[in-house]
């Protein structure tokens, strides 16, 4: 997960609600683009995504890929501690700990995350992926606080 500065064309407006800052910064997002993935709720320090399963996202015997799988639990811890922080200052993941408990059979892979305790320069978060309604990942993330430059 990496979150940066925004650019001229994204810059924040004076008022904008917390949705619309995260979508803002989702257009920056290429790789959640490019696996299909969409934040469905957007609280302060608590983000779900979704991405309906397709072959693309499938090893080679037919579950959930585990990159997918952790990429969605690091998407939604990110994206919980990004909206604790300031306009104009990102996140980084600097570890991730993801523990799969059961193979991504079903149609749609669904992540929640959130934050567990807001620092300074560390926020630590945790996330959880389901297949449809059933628990497959638990993953433990710490995100670094990224100040702008400049």
């Amino acid at each position: 997960m990496n979150s940066s500065a925004p650019t001229a064309a994204s810059a924040a407006t004076p008022g904008d609600s917390l949705e619309t800052r995260i979508r803002r910064k989702l257009t920056r997002q290429h790789f959640m683009h490019l696996i299909g993935a969409d934040l469905t709720r957007i609280e302060p320090g608590r983000i779900e995504a979704e991405v309906m399963l397709q072959q693309q996202h499938q090893q080679h015997t037919g579950f959930a890929h585990g990159g997918l799988v952790a990429t969605m639990a690091d998407l939604v811890a990110g994206f919980a501690a990004v909206t604790l922080v300031p306009d104009g200052t990102g996140v980084v993941t600097v570890e991730l700990k993801t523990s799969y408990l059961h193979p991504g059979v079903g149609q749609k892979l669904r992540a929640v995350g959130w934050v567990l305790k807001a620092g300074r320069r560390l926020h630590f978060c945790e996330s959880e992926v389901w297949c449809d309604d059933k628990l497959i990942a638990k993953a433990s993330a710490t995100m670094a606080v990224v100040e702008p430059q400049g």
